[in-house]
């Protein structure tokens, strides 16, 4: 009776141990939009609080959406501001706290395919957190 509850513990601390062991394997996280996503461009958080402009023009294309993408490292992103080709100006509500390696949900953008002139970023790295990398794409 013994070697029999000796054997079945093994077997099933045995089968605990290997069910556990596939959970800790890290997924490779994609964090760059798929299918008709363009980068649009990509600037280095320098500060606590720093003001960055991506130009874009017309000659790259008419969009519907845009999504912001987080690499390295976290930032407070305080506001967002896209400027169309016709000079009107449109600013999602974006304040928000990105994780390092995160991405912001889909922003669609009124009145359909638009030419982007510029989309400026007002954000900031967050202290003892090192230089996040902001990107900027669109579809």
């Amino acid at each position: 009776m013994t070697s029999r509850l000796l054997f079945l513990a093994l077997t099933l601390g045995t089968v605990v141990t290997v069910g556990c062991a596939h959970r800790t394997e890290r997924r490779e996280v994609v964090l760059e939009p798929r299918g008709d996503w363009v980068k649009l461009g990509e600037r280095w958080v320098d500060g606590a609080h720093d003001r960055d402009v991506i130009p874009v023009g017309g000659r790259e294309g008419r969009y519907r959406r845009i999504r912001i993408v987080v690499e390295r490292s976290p930032l407070e992103m305080y506001d967002v501001v896209v400027t169309f080709g016709d000079g009107t100006p449109f600013s999602p509500q974006t304040r928000h706290i990105f994780g390092a390696d995160t991405r912001s949900h889909v922003i669609d953008l009124p009145g359909g395919e638009r030419v982007i002139r510029s989309v400026e970023f007002r954000y900031g790295n967050l202290p003892g957190e090192g230089r996040a990398l902001a990107e900027l794409w669109a579809e």
